[in-house]
């Protein structure tokens, strides 16, 4: 049927005995269709151009389908779609159970690590009280797939911080129910874990209540970011509401705003007589994004009746003497006053010990379960503080100075080797600490980890080549090698320490002028406590220029505060060696680059801003000051007519010159490119190895991607 395939109803059929019947536009599908593939899964319903788009039904060989709306030939994450699994005899189907107790830790209402171990036992036993068929569910302890694949695990949300905003996450924050106004740095970092989770699981459908279905769509703007084709499918599940007047949801800290599994009849018979049954709408408030379907009403009493008693098939609800067969037409008797209040909260309450019952009979007759729930009891009962133990990774270098290496950039600057050089000369052992989870955080270099590994390679050669006998004398710690030497004990002193601080905190320790937009920025400050509480010991100086004192301080301030001697913060900062004012030129073009060959840095020397007489403000003397240490003198050589060759050692005695004009600006850009030349020789002879050609290959390839954005 060609013809009826460009326009109007026709059918196709494809040699495998994949059928298509129903509408056509354009040869393309369009409308209401059948598509029977040969496999035997099949869909019904709207297509737009091709794709299947609207409300439509998918129907897998295996018995699960997907009922709801799709958007671009994918299910779309909306209220309206259900996964339904056929035949009901076979509802149950092997899959994986998250309890993610390394993500409690984040809330600092949770029990310690031996409590969170506790619970997550009982709520198995719950569920294994409730009929579910334990042999068909494989459950994973987050903090042991955490810890057996840290790497992974956190590597993915380093990647997820980086390409996510502040804004976006505090959009999740309904999760943790707290305001932006109140939030922590660890609340921030929950949402980015709750995401890593799902890709960390390869879910390819979040099955969450709607109180987290802004986490589950933060997923699905990831990849976006990423540029990830395949999206998880969120489909979002009705809460129930809490059992006051104007409650969204259950409150943790008001245990009579719910009903709990292991709740007594009279507590329930109590609960449910106290709670808000409204039969006409109210002026109340509920917390937004929380309702899947309108509802004027917003009585707890139907809201348990219609998602936990008439969700089951062929479920009566009897009361005041009537059998009601669907809860719209319980609902209708409620609101014109044929069922009273009253009457209905008893039958609930009746429908409800029924559904308990065998619960209470498991936790009364086994013993195990018998000692959880008391212990869980216990803790409700408890006023729960964070816990006030330092759980820390464990470096322990004793006396020493530690240097925080410049976070990479495409451009490895010979000044940031300089700084770091003049940083590390000190008593005591030298570490030189090297960001390079961070920066993935901070999204430096595109957050590759390739990128960041070639800056911090190309970095090292520089000092090496430019101070072999210091460097000889310096410990370089990868922070990545660090933190997966104890993955938990570092990441626990990292969600401690983001508990303690607020966001404001983490503004106020950014380097001055700079802006907290960016969730990475949060997920970095903390695990800047979390480096400097791993060096612990005493007689700890972090030096490190003005752009870094905030944080350091911070740092220092934490380590105190968790009972370890306050490092010392040491400020040695240098003048920017820019060759231009700031502003002026391209970065690669007024920056004397680690990989610049010799045209380049001739190139760059004789464009250098060098003003006759203007000493204050003279880059190419500014570097002769820098590098005075390595030249050991700087020679200006000149005709004998111009003053003839000089000499010097001191870098104010240039400056003295230069403003009386007596060093000619020409004479001292092209002495200083033949210096720079001279003292880069050894660079350049070790950038012709293997490994720091293909890092300097990675950059040239990022740097090249950021022209084709343009």
């Amino acid at each position: 049927m060609a013809a009826s395939r460009i326009h109007g109803n026709g059918t196709w059929n494809s040699q495998k005995g994949d059928r298509y019947q129903g509408q056509w536009h354009t040869s393309q599908k369009h409308g209401l269709g059948a598509y029977d593939l040969h496999d035997g899964q099949g869909y019904r319903g709207h297509y737009v151009d091709g794709e299947r788009e609207g409300f439509g039904i998918f129907k897998w060989s295996g018995g699960v389908s997907y009922k709801g709306f799709w958007v671009a030939g994918r299910p779309a994450a909306v209220a309206a779609g259900t996964l339904v699994q056929e035949p009901k005899d076979e509802a149950l189907k092997a899959g994986n159970t998250l309890l993610k107790n390394s993500l409690a830790k984040v809330d600092p209402n949770s029990p310690d690590q031996d409590g969170i171990w506790q619970t997550r036992r009982y709520l198995i036993e719950v569920w294994k009280a409730t009929g579910m068929d334990m042999s068909k569910v494989k459950f994973l302890w987050s903090s042991e797939e955490i810890s057996s694949r840290a790497e992974e695990y956190w590597g993915q949300a380093l990647d997820i911080a980086c390409r996510t905003t502040l804004a976006r996450v505090k959009k999740c924050c309904q999760i943790m129910g707290r305001d932006e106004g109140s939030l922590t740095a660890a609340q921030i970092l929950y949402p980015l874990m709750q995401c890593t989770d799902i890709f960390f699981l390869k879910a390819d459908i979040c099955q969450l209540g709607v109180d987290q279905r802004k986490v589950n769509m933060l997923a699905r703007d990831y990849c976006d970011a990423a540029g990830r084709k395949l999206k998880p499918i969120v489909l979002s599940h009705h809460m129930l509401y809490g059992l006051k007047k104007g409650q969204a949801k259950m409150s943790k800290s008001d245990p009579d705003s719910a009903i709990f599994m292991e709740d007594k009849a009279e507590d329930v018979e109590r609960k449910i007589q106290n709670a808000y049954c409204p039969s006409v709408p109210e002026d109340i408030s509920v917390s937004e994004g929380m309702a899947l379907v309108e509802d004027d009403l917003k009585n707890p009493c139907l809201d348990y009746i219609q998602y936990t008693l008439f969700s089951r098939a062929g479920y009566t609800f009897k009361v005041a003497g009537i059998e009601y067969q669907s809860f719209e037409e319980l609902k209708q008797a409620f609101t014109q006053g044929t069922v009273s209040a009253e009457e209905l909260k008893q039958a609930l309450a009746a429908e409800v010990n029924a559904l308990l019952e065998p619960v209470r009979k498991h936790f009364e007759e086994d013993e195990e379960a018998k000692q959880l729930l008391e212990k869980v009891t216990e803790w409700r009962r408890e006023t729960l503080t964070p816990t006030s133990s330092l759980v820390r990774l464990k470096l322990d270098v004793g006396k020493a100075r530690v240097v925080f290496a410049p976070l990479p950039s495409e451009y490895p600057r010979l000044s940031d080797a300089l700084e770091v050089l003049r940083r590390l000369q000190g008593d005591g052992k030298k570490i030189l600490w090297l960001q390079d989870w961070s920066a993935r955080a901070m999204g430096c270099v595109g957050g590759s980890v390739d990128c960041v590994k070639s800056f911090y390679e190309l970095l090292l050669h520089g000092l090496r080549s430019l101070d072999p006998e210091l460097m000889s004398q310096v410990t370089v710690q990868w922070q990545g090698e660090a933190i997966l030497s104890g993955p938990n004990e570092y990441w626990t002193s990292v969600i401690n320490a983001g508990r303690q601080y607020s966001l404001e905190a983490v503004r106020e320790a950014l380097p001055e002028g700079e802006e907290l937009d960016g969730a990475g920025q949060v997920v970095a400050t903390i695990m800047h406590l979390g480096d400097v509480l791993a060096l612990g010991g005493s007689e700890v100086v972090l030096c490190s220029g003005a752009r870094h004192r905030n944080l350091h301080e911070l740092a220092a301030k934490h380590a105190e505060v968790c009972g370890l001697q306050m490092p010392t913060v040491e400020i040695l900062d240098m003048p920017s060696l820019r060759l231009q004012a700031e502003g002026d030129g391209k970065e690669a073009d007024v920056q004397v680059l680690i990989t610049d060959k010799e045209m380049d840095v001739n190139r760059k020397m004789k464009k250098a801003f060098c003003q006759p007489g203007n000493a204050e403000f003279c880059p190419p003397i500014d570097w002769v000051e820098a590098m005075l240490p390595a030249f050991g003198e700087f020679m200006v050589k000149r005709k004998p007519e111009n003053g003839g060759d000089q000499a010097y050692g001191d870098a104010e005695l240039i400056r003295k010159d230069f403003a009386s004009e007596a060093l000619h600006p020409g004479d001292l850009k092209t002495s200083l490119g033949k210096a720079l030349n001279a003292a880069m020789a050894e660079i350049r002879l070790g950038l012709k190895k293997p490994e720091l050609k293909k890092a300097q290959n990675k950059l040239n390839q990022y740097i090249k991607s950021l022209q084709k954005k343009k």
